[in-house]
């Protein structure tokens, strides 16, 4: 049994931006199944063996193949109580929540978090959960008050729910008064708005950019997934004098290059040791037939849903 979810992104950017051409992309990146053959230099793995793991960019293979032959240093033994359909359709939020704490914010304890629009995807909610669980002290906004409910009834529990929507409050003065004045040491954002514009409910409640980089304190980290952020001199200016850096959040990066790929693997298996731990506890993913693939692909590339995980 093979499990993999569709996730809604530009991937056909991102190949050309690395120089893959191709006219079909492969889609179901993010699998879980059963070890069925084994080659002679496989050192990891038996045959039977549960695993779980991201196809690289140039894989030949899409998740919807009845088999897929993959290098081992992709993948990961399956911890055996946790679910493959859960492991399948979080494994990708998991490794983004630990690339941005861990690998670029440098995460420790008494660090304090910022995630703009906790409730927003699942990857910055498996990153409140991952940063509660180092001891750091975590504040979140919310873009509506149902959003609002659900980051409140989050466990572990972050320090403060930060309305940001009709108005509620000034997000400054709240992460000020929440840090003795200091600032926030890692912000994660969920997008960003760059100029002062009229524009889609959704798009409005986006912090700006001079919003973020205030909030941050001395030595700071901005984790972004906006790609094409820009920086203003005075922003700039701003980030000198607190000595704060910006980092892009791209977790293809992995696979892209095999110069950490012992790294990467120590991750992914960190990653689905919490899940099994109850660390880690994603929204549960109904798995869907084969048959529906096409409708729920259809679905994803409209943006009416994250993700969808498909049961073969």
């Amino acid at each position: 049994v093979k499990f993999h979810y569709f996730y809604s992104g530009s991937i056909f950017l991102l190949l050309e931006d690395v120089g893959i051409q191709r006219d079909l992309i492969p889609v179901g990146r993010e699998v879980a199944g059963v070890v069925l053959q084994v080659g002679s230099k496989v050192s990891f793995f038996q045959p039977e063996d549960e695993v779980v793991g991201i196809l690289p960019l140039d894989s030949p293979s899409s998740g919807l193949c009845d088999t897929i032959d993959i290098d081992e240093h992709y993948l990961v033994q399956k911890p055996e109580k946790l679910s493959s359909v859960c492991v399948a359709g979080a494994l990708r939020d998991g490794l983004c929540a630990y690339t941005a704490l861990h690998t670029q914010a440098h995460m420790a304890a008494g660090h304090t978090l910022l995630v703009m629009d906790g409730a927003s995807v699942c990857e910055l909610k498996l990153a409140c959960q991952l940063a509660c669980y180092h001891g750091v002290k975590v504040l979140t906004t919310s873009h509506s008050p149902q959003k609002h409910t659900f980051l409140e009834q989050l466990r572990p529990s972050v320090a403060r729910v930060i309305p940001v929507y009709n108005g509620s409050s000034d997000l400054l003065p709240v992460v000020l008064e929440e840090t003795g004045s200091l600032g926030v040491d890692i912000v994660i954002d969920s997008g960003v708005c760059l100029q002062e514009e009229e524009g889609p409910d959704d798009v409005k409640l986006l912090p700006h950019k001079h919003d973020i980089i205030s909030v941050l304190g001395v030595g700071g980290h901005w984790i972004t997934s906006h790609q094409d952020l820009q920086l203003d001199p005075p922003d700039c200016r701003l980030l000198h004098l607190k000595s704060a850096s910006v980092s892009f959040l791209n977790p293809e990066v992995w696979t892209a290059s095999s110069a950490q790929q012992g790294r990467y693997l120590h991750i992914l298996k960190d990653i689905v040791e919490k899940m099994s731990a109850g660390v880690l506890r994603p929204q549960p993913e109904e798995a869907i037939p084969l048959y529906e693939a096409t409708v729920a692909m259809e679905t994803v590339q409209r943006h009416q849903k994250k993700k969808a995980v498909i049961q073969l």
